[in-house]
C-alpha cells in the first residue's frame, strides 16, 4: 500500500493536470491561441477551426 501512495506522489509532482508539463516539452504549440482557463468545448472548437483552415 505504501508503494502505491509513493507512485501517486510522483505522478502529482510530474503533472498537476494543467497540461503545463506538455508546454515544458514543447508539445502545446497548437494551444497558443486558446485562452488560459478555457474548457474542453473551447479547446475542441478552436482545434476544429484550425483543422478546417
Amino acid at each position: 500500500m505504501t508503494d502505491g501512495a509513493a507512485g501517486n506522489d510522483e505522478t502529482e509532482e510530474d503533472s498537476d493536470g494543467s497540461g503545463r508539463d506538455d508546454e515544458a516539452n514543447g508539445n502545446a504549440d497548437h494551444l497558443d491561441d486558446v485562452a488560459d482557463g478555457a474548457g474542453c468545448t473551447e479547446i475542441w472548437e478552436r482545434l476544429s477551426e484550425r483543422r478546417e483552415e
